[in-house]
């Protein structure tokens, strides 16, 4: 227990916590591992065996109890592999590791190689074994492979590391895949591993290395290979962060380095492998699998490749972490793992020769297969991309390419100095290899070495020997080959790793903001953090750019950000995450050069600005600093207090070691540690200290310059942000370094400056550039709201277009707050308080002392709207989906530029000269006069365009709306008995059906958000004696945003008059709100021809007059209009289209001309007769079409012709079977959009005019029976072919076709 108790509290500032070796236990023998699943039928030496823990120093670790099943299925995967002379016998090296309840993880490195099997009970059990296998397969004994016994140490090695088969005759029946005992020598895998709390992936793979080598080589090590455990085990510590750390292996030294705490942490696992292979786009496509927490498996035979791509993957996500199950490499036995119904990342090994169709794996739709030695990827079905990917791509690959890395999965290395280096390595072509070859020329070039050398000839020592004293080659500045490929591979992993961490900080600079901090205390925090909600997410989203919330929306709702949150709110009452603590600083360093006026948020991509021009950052240049001068040198290992004759060197043969001197730990050199600990701890003290004082003096220099004023006022802008106001304590000496750095564009006055017209100077300026910023934003957002023409018109360049509107409005939001807190008198408030005190603070019930303004639309038969601060405060105070002040106040600034109220609201918050002189001191922008009338004047300016950036942004919100039916007041016929009902249909859905009071034609109802509305289907039931109604139009109204939208109609819904419509579908437009006083109460009835429609332009409303008829001109260039309309919708960007409903079915649209086109000569009209609509004409044809094709016809037509003819009385029939009674002139329009939607159009145009009906029907006069003026409508409507119409849900409702 003395060693255990000893162990353990030394355990987590060790480097290595245990030395473990695992391999055959000859006392229980040949143990098959049916857990494996092996199959029988195979040569016995190319089964599975279980291997077992052999031993393990020291015997536990408290704190990391050692878990021995773990351990054995983790360094051994696939249990013993067993080999003959025949076979391949190369060392091979994987790492693996284990995650312990509590989320920690430890990890293993293993270097498995082959010992020869000297148990005589082993070697007869695997000849019965061969022997009863070859009875029951005598066709196996057939030779079928070069390679006898491939096991599960196959597995281990990678195609490179193929060795040459041996061509002596002793192999013959091992390449049959047999064994004879009397010929063969049998060898059987062993491991050993070391266990350790970090990855130090490279130092344990060069100490495993160098215990191997000295097992193996022809002279025993210098000391015990007890000294050198011991020495790892307990005289090791781990590197401090930030600093280097040198201990001594076998034969060379080994040098590790651990990251300073404002470096990306520690990650050893050189990228430079993980990406070529699978290639930098399957890569990023893993990544963005990852970040959506899918089920993701890797699949490869070597157990390394597994773990290099599995933690390459997890380190790329900082500064978030993957939080559910991590299996690197899943051993055999825990297959069913893979049926686990939650997301997990394993790493299953793949059999030499097994088809990938063989194997069985989950149906999962949201399954990432990574295939990583073929080099390809299977993707889930539908997910979304990840931001910019393309230029994500580019970027990594030039970085790829600056190392000589090709960023195509599975290219071979553009470097030749590789190929180079194995050529001359190449036994095979008469060279010697690397290590002896400088030994060749370390002895010519010195004349004593020579001596030497021929003296060890003379004495029988072997020059292999002198490797322990020369080392490996030497490279510059005195660093090994080795070390200069570590370095490299560090450097990649940095620029890497930048890549990807920028994005992030692009992406998230802001989430701060939209943090929810409402607990007291840690406790209850922790009590109730089931039901708090921690991250006001519609807030953010709606702050992004509109390419990002694809990804955004489902990012934000995975476990891994909300751990991430988590960690951000218990950072006030603990210390900050390691991972948190980075990223925050370089959300911090973001802020230091962008604090005057941050970058613009864009969709665009921004490369990472930390990598300079050569590659290299701050980062890469401390790595190799710290091996350019080592910080810490271990203890070297040393002589043990050891029993003699135990342990005793043989080549080849791993040792028992003495497990009495590796149980407990030093007890001569605690002094040693102690006093190393406090003199480091003494030298970090000081250290810290003269940073603080450095620090202070630039604070109060700082300080000093402001202590007139505000500080920002000191600092000349000249087209860069200047410094903070006052930078963070939290911030270090670097930080204040680089701001110093800043000096090109910025200029601080001396001390001796400061006179009073200094200081008013230097504030005007800064004053000055609030407001250039404003009119230069206001300016963006007017000429991206006008799109192209207002370039082309002079208005602007075209690189500054482009940009959503989402960001646009979010960057409009950022100077707003600025100005805001602006020469505010409040000193003590922190960051995240001051951000939403910056809009909100004037938000207070004092505001409704003012007057109320009512936006009159009497005129519209509406009631009037309020408009005020406080209404709209309330209304966002009311939407639960926003959580934080921050993200009220934007969804404010959005609610009122919606309205156009934006500088109104402003300027009554700013009337109340007595509050802002109390809250803002004397040089405060809103106390400058002149300039916030300016600036006022700007926002003003954004009135002349309308924005839907709160109605598009808050998509999930309820909204009050208010729908009111206005009949034609001058007839007696404005009230109805029937039972009336309303559909209100937007671009993002519909109210369904809303029942309407008799007789109050007004209604009040409350849906999720519509968005822009574009149709409302009337009806009622037709019931009650006066069930006839005559309609003028319908007025919707957005309760919160006070838009109003008209949908005209003009017409009847009653059986028995007009066309006999008991509903219809009305098509609206905004209302303007600058409407004249009898635009709705003392409108004329429309032409009935022309409903359902707008208001139509003045030439086309004209043409619907009664006893006017349009002439042949005015008719076609109607429909040249419409068409051409509707081809202008699809040329224009998607963000600049309007609704393409409005384009077909309004009175200036498609139907509207097509029914001027069939009017135009039509018998409608007849004396004691009821009116006959266009659709009778269309229905007779449809009747004679199939009476005569009843009858035979039509079977002598041509083919396309008679199928043309069924497709038109299939729609026709479809129409009138459909439930609705939307009339005959709302059927016509029915089909008109169908045809035009499915591009039948101009092949019924000739079947109608061929029909022997339309002799009856129209005059001879009329354009439909004009060949010439047909052909050249059915020219036009041949142009639409080229787009894609689609119709709403509310045009096709009920039509089955």
């Amino acid at each position: 227990m003395s060693g255990t108790n000893a162990a353990s509290g030394a355990a987590p500032c060790r480097f290595a916590h245990y030395f473990v070796i695992c391999g055959i236990d000859t006392e229980t023998g040949l143990e098959p591992d049916e857990l494996a699943g092996e199959n029988f039928e195979q040569s016995p030496l190319k089964r599975t065996f279980k291997s077992k823990v052999l031993a393990h120093y020291p015997e536990n670790v408290e704190w990391n109890p050692f878990d021995q099943d773990a351990v054995n299925m983790l360094c051994m995967p696939k249990g013993l592999s067993f080999r003959t002379q025949a076979d391949s016998r190369e060392p091979q090296f994987h790492s693996f590791l284990i995650t312990r309840e509590d989320g920690s993880r430890t990890y293993g490195f293993v270097h498995t190689f082959y010992e020869e099997v000297t148990s005589p009970q082993i070697c007869s059990a695997m000849q019965t074994l061969y022997q009863m296998h070859q009875a029951e397969n005598p066709s196996s004994a057939t030779p079928s492979s070069s390679s006898s016994s491939s096991s599960s140490m196959d597995s281990l090695a990678s195609s490179l590391d193929e060795a040459d088969s041996p061509s002596s005759s002793s192999c013959r029946s091992a390449a049959c895949g047999g064994y004879d005992a009397s010929r063969d020598t049998l060898y059987v895998s062993k491991a050993l591993c070391l266990i350790t709390p970090m990855p130090f992936m490279h130092a344990c793979r060069r100490f495993l290395s160098q215990v191997h080598r000295a097992v193996t080589a022809s002279l025993p090590p210098p000391l015990p290979l007890e000294s050198y455990v011991h020495n790892i085990l307990y005289e090791v510590p781990l590197p401090p962060p930030g600093r280097s750390l040198k201990f001594h292996g076998v034969y060379e030294p080994i040098v590790c380095q651990r990251p300073g705490p404002g470096e990306l942490p520690l990650a050893d696992f050189p990228l430079g492998q993980t990406f070529p292979l699978l290639g930098v786009e399957n890569l990023v496509q893993l990544f963005n699998c990852t970040l959506l927490e899918m089920q993701i498996l890797l699949y490869s035979q070597d157990y390394q490749r597994l773990m290099t791509v599995a933690e390459g993957i997890t380190t790329l996500l900082f500064p978030f972490q993957w939080q559910h199950v991590y299996v690197p490499i899943l051993p055999a036995s825990l297959l069913h793992f893979l049926d686990a119904p939650v997301p997990y990342l394993m790493g299953l090994q793949s059999k030499e020769g097994t088809d990938r169709s063989k194997l069985e794996l989950p149906q999962e739709a949201n399954l990432c297969f990574v295939d990583i030695d073929n080099h390809c990827i299977e993707l889930p079905e539908d997910f979304p991309q990840f931001p910019n990917k393309p230029e994500l791509i580019q970027e990594l690959s030039e970085v790829l390419l600056r190392y000589g890395i090709s960023p195509v999965g599975g290219a071979p290395p553009t470097s030749s100095q590789q190929a180079l280096r194995e050529l001359e390595d190449d036994g095979r072509n008469g060279n010697l290899g690397g290590e002896q070859l400088a030994v060749l020329e370390l002895l010519q070039g010195n004349a004593t070495l020579e001596r030497l050398q021929a003296l060890a000839k003379r004495t029988g020592v072997r020059v292999e020997a002198l490797r322990g004293v020369g080392g490996e080659g030497e490279a510059q500045g005195g660093r090994t080959a080795v070390d200069e490929e570590e370095l490299r591979n560090a450097k990649l992993n940095v620029q890497l790793r930048e890549v990807f961490a920028s994005r992030f900080t692009m992406m998230f600079a802001d989430y701060e903001a939209f943090v929810i901090q409402s607990a007291p205390d840690l406790e209850s925090w922790l009590t109730n953090r089931e039901q708090m909600h921690n991250f006001d997410k519609a807030s953010f989203l709606s702050d992004q750019p509109e390419p990002y919330l694809p990804f955004l929306s489902h990012f934000i709702e995975t476990q891994m950000f909300a751990t991430f949150i988590d960690n951000k709110i218990m950072s006030q009452w603990e210390e900050k995450e390691p991972l948190l603590r980075v990223f925050d600083g370089r959300i911090d360093k973001a802020r230091l050069y962008n604090v005057r006026a941050p970058s613009l948020r864009s969709s665009n991509y921004q490369r990472c600005t930390i990598l300079k021009e050569s590659g290299e950052s701050e980062e890469t240049q401390a790595i190799e600093q710290r091996l350019l001068k080592i910080d810490h040198t271990a203890i070297h290992p040393h002589l043990l207090d050891m029993k003699i004759g135990q342990g005793k060197y043989e080549q080849g043969f791993f040792p028992k070691l003495q497990s009495d001197v590796l149980s407990v730990g030093p007890t001569n050199n605690n002094r040693w540690s102690n006093r190393t600990a406090t003199a480091q701890r003494r030298k970090d003290r000081h250290r810290q200290q003269t940073e603080h004082l450095t620090l202070d003096n630039d604070l109060k220099e700082v300080e000093g310059c402001l202590v007139l004023q505000n500080s920002m006022a000191f600092w000349e802008w000249d087209k860069s942000s200047p410094p903070p106001l006052k930078p963070p304590k939290s911030l270090p000496l670097s930080y204040m370094q680089e701001a110093r750095s800043l000096g090109k564009n910025l200029r601080q006055p001396k001390l001796s400056d400061l006179s009073p017209a200094v200081i008013a100077q230097t504030n005007w300026k800064f004053v000055e550039g609030l407001l250039k910023e404003c009119r230069m934003k206001t300016k963006r957002m007017l000429v991206e709201k006008m799109g192209r023409e207002a370039v082309e018109l002079g208005h602007g360049e075209a690189n500054i277009t482009g940009l959503e509107e989402n960001t646009l409005i979010a960057s409009l939001c950022d100077l707003l707050e600025r100005i805001w807190s602006h020469g505010l008198q409040v000193k003590q408030v922190s960051l995240p308080k001051l951000r939403c005190v910056c809009v909100c603070f004037f938000l207070t019930p004092t505001v409704s002392n003012g007057p109320e303004r009512r936006k009159s639309e009497s005129s519209l038969g509406m009631p009037s709207l309020r408009e005020s601060v406080i209404q709209d405060m309330r209304h966002i105070q009311s939407m639960g989906e926003i959580k934080t002040d921050v993200g009220r106040a934007r969804a404010w600034i959005r609610l009122s530029l919606e309205k156009k109220l934006l500088s109104q609201h402003l300027k009554r918050l700013l009337s109340r000269q007595a509050l802002t002189k109390k809250l803002y001191k004397r040089y405060a922008f809103l106390r400058c006069e002149e300039e916030k009338e300016q600036f006022l004047f700007h926002l003003l300016s954004l009135n002349t365009v309308d924005y839907f950036c709160f109605t598009s942004v808050f998509t999930t919100i309820m909204i009050p709306y208010r729908a009111v039916i206005i009949p034609i007041k001058k007839l007696s016929n404005a009230m109805t008995t029937s039972n009336p009902w309303v559909c209100v249909s937007g671009e993002l859905g519909d109210s369904g059906v809303r029942q309407i009071t008799k007789n109050v034609l007004e209604i009040t109802f409350d849906c999720q958000n519509l968005g822009k509305l574009t149709t409302v289907q009337l009806g009622h039931d037709n019931s009650g004696l006066l069930a006839k109604w005559l309609v003028d139009c319908v007025m919707v109204r957005n309760e919160i945003t006070g838009h109003t939208y008209k949908f005209p109609c003009g017409r009847w819904l009653g059986k028995g008059v007009d066309d006999g419509s008991l509903e219809r579908v009305l098509i609206g437009e905004l209302a303007s709100p600058n409407a004249d006083e009898d635009c709705g109460r003392g409108c004329r009835t429309p032409d009935m021809q022309h409903s359902p429609g707008q208001t139509r332009r003045a030439s086309i409303t004209s043409m619907g007059g009664r006893g006017y008829k349009p002439t042949s001109a005015q008719i076609q260039e109607a429909i040249g209009e419409a068409v051409n309309s509707i081809c202008k919708h699809f040329h224009k960007p998607e963000k600049e289209r309007g609704s393409l409903t409005i384009l077909l079915c309004g009175e200036v649209g498609l139907v509207g001309a097509l029914e001027l086109f069939f009017h135009n000569g039509f018998k409608s009209a007849r004396l004691f007769q009821k009116t006959v609509f266009v659709w009778d004409f269309v229905e007779k044809a449809v009747a004679y079409m199939e009476s005569a094709d009843q009858m035979g016809d039509m079977q002598e037509t041509a083919e396309p012709l008679g199928l043309t003819c069924v497709s038109l009385c299939h729609y026709v029939s479809a129409i009138n079977s459909s439930p609705r009674n939307i009339g005959k002139d709302g059927k016509f329009q029915l089909l008109v959009c169908l045809g035009a939607r499915d591009r039948l159009l101009i092949q019924w145009l000739p079947l109608l005019v061929e029909c022997p009906v339309i002799q009856r029907m129209y005059e001879e006069s009329a354009l439909l029976r004009d060949r010439t003026t047909v052909n050249d409508l059915i020219a036009v409507l041949q142009t639409l072919h080229d787009f894609p119409i689609t119709l709403e849900a509310s045009l096709v409702k009920g039509i089955d076709l």
